[in-house]
């Protein structure tokens, strides 16, 4: 992601983002795969164990949308990451050159 050096344009890009982040659907963070008889199962950690967990064939629709959605969301908050930090970056340079440091 190519990030603008300007801090107004870079609170833009993250407001942006921040008005994606309401959930469409419930996330659910794992992943789903399908077995080899045909079935489909999540798999996902809890307290650091591997779970997994059968998912009936007229739910994997529903349950695939879930897991997307997880996705979708934990890359805006990567790039709204991104973005934070850009600014504080650049407020600390902004500082610096109005106090004559640069």
């Amino acid at each position: 992601m190519k990030l603008p050096k300007h801090p107004t344009l870079l609170r833009r890009m993250r407001d942006a983002r921040v008005k994606q982040l309401p959930p469409r659907c419930p996330p659910l963070a794992a992943s789903l795969g399908q077995q080899a008889g045909g079935g489909y199962h999540l798999t996902l950690k809890r307290r650091g164990k591997t779970h997994t967990v059968y998912v009936p064939g007229d739910l994997k629709d529903e349950v695939q949308a879930w897991v997307q959605e997880h996705r979708r969301i934990k890359q805006l908050l990567q790039e709204i990451t991104t973005i934070q930090l850009a600014l504080i970056r650049l407020h600390r340079t902004e500082q610096a050159r109005r106090d004559g440091r640069v």
